[in-house]
C-alpha cells in the first residue's frame, strides 16, 4: 500500500514538475496574409522579449498562463494569454492589425499672380522703348506682351518669401493618441477600469511628465509599466474621494 502511494505521489510531483517547465514556443506573426519582421514579441510574465526575423517567425520561453504581447509601432499591440494547448500545439498564429495612417500637416501658400492684359485684336501699335520708333526694323516684341522681367523678379522674390517664412512643425503624438491605439480590455480587464473611467484616467497619465519620455522612449514594457504604476495612484485617488 505504502509503495503504490509512494508511486502515485512520485508520478503527479513528476506531472507537476513537467507542467511547470518553460517550453520553447515558435509562431508567426502576420497582417492579413503578410508576415511582419522586428514585431517586439514580449513575454510580460517572465520580462524576457525577442523580435520576429523576415519571415514573421519567432521561438521564446513560455509557461501555460503567460501573457504574450506583441509590438510594433505601425500596428495594434496585440495581448495574447497562453493556453496549454497553445503549448501543445506549438504553432501560434498571431494576426495584427495596421493603425489607420495618420496625414502629415500640409501648409498650403496663397499665390497671386499679376494681372497680365491681352494684346488688343490688330493692334500695330508698339511700345515706346521699341527699337522699331528709332530704325525701322521690327525687333520681334509683343504688342502688350509679358513682361518676363518682371514675371521672373516675382517668382525670385515668392521663393525668397517663402524660404524666409518658418513652415508648421507637425506635432508629435501625444500620450492620448498612443493610448487610443491600446486594445480596451487592456483598460478594463487587466486594470480594471470602468468604461467610464478611462478618459478620466488617460488624463491622469498624460498630465504626468513621465508621459513625455515614455513617447521618447517608445518601449511597450515600459509603457506597460508606467500605465500599471498610475493605475495605482488613480485607484488610491479614488478611495481617497470617497472618504
Amino acid at each position: 500500500m505504502k509503495v503504490k502511494l509512494l508511486t502515485t505521489i512520485s508520478f503527479l510531483t513528476y506531472q507537476f514538475s513537467i507542467s511547470q517547465t518553460e517550453k520553447l514556443l515558435k509562431g508567426k506573426v502576420l497582417s492579413e496574409t503578410f508576415a511582419l519582421k522586428n514585431v517586439e514579441v514580449i513575454n510580460k510574465t517572465s520580462k524576457t522579449s525577442t523580435t520576429t526575423n523576415e519571415l514573421g517567425e519567432f521561438s521564446i520561453l513560455v509557461n501555460a498562463k503567460d501573457s504574450l504581447i506583441f509590438f510594433s509601432k505601425d500596428y495594434f499591440f496585440k495581448r495574447i494569454k497562453l493556453t496549454q494547448t497553445d503549448l501543445n500545439k506549438n504553432d501560434l498564429v498571431v494576426n495584427m492589425i495596421l493603425k489607420p495612417e495618420e496625414l502629415e500637416e500640409v501648409v498650403i501658400t496663397n499665390i497671386k499672380f499679376p494681372h497680365v492684359g491681352a494684346a488688343g485684336i490688330g493692334s500695330t501699335v508698339f511700345p515706346s522703348s521699341s527699337l522699331h520708333k528709332y530704325t525701322g526694323v521690327y525687333d520681334g516684341s509683343i504688342v502688350n506682351g509679358m513682361n518676363f522681367i518682371a514675371v521672373g523678379g516675382f517668382i525670385a522674390d515668392l521663393f525668397k518669401k517663402e524660404k524666409d517664412t518658418p513652415k508648421k512643425k507637425v506635432s508629435k503624438v501625444d500620450f492620448k493618441k498612443l493610448a487610443a491605439s491600446i486594445p480596451e480590455d487592456f483598460f478594463t480587464k487587466d486594470l480594471k477600469l470602468k468604461p467610464e473611467e478611462k478618459q478620466l484616467f488617460i488624463e491622469l497619465c498624460d498630465a504626468d511628465p513621465k508621459s513625455k519620455m515614455i513617447l521618447d522612449h517608445n518601449n511597450i514594457l515600459t509603457t506597460m509599466d508606467f500605465l500599471y504604476a498610475k493605475n495605482i495612484e488613480f485607484q488610491k485617488l479614488k478611495t481617497e474621494l470617497k472618504n
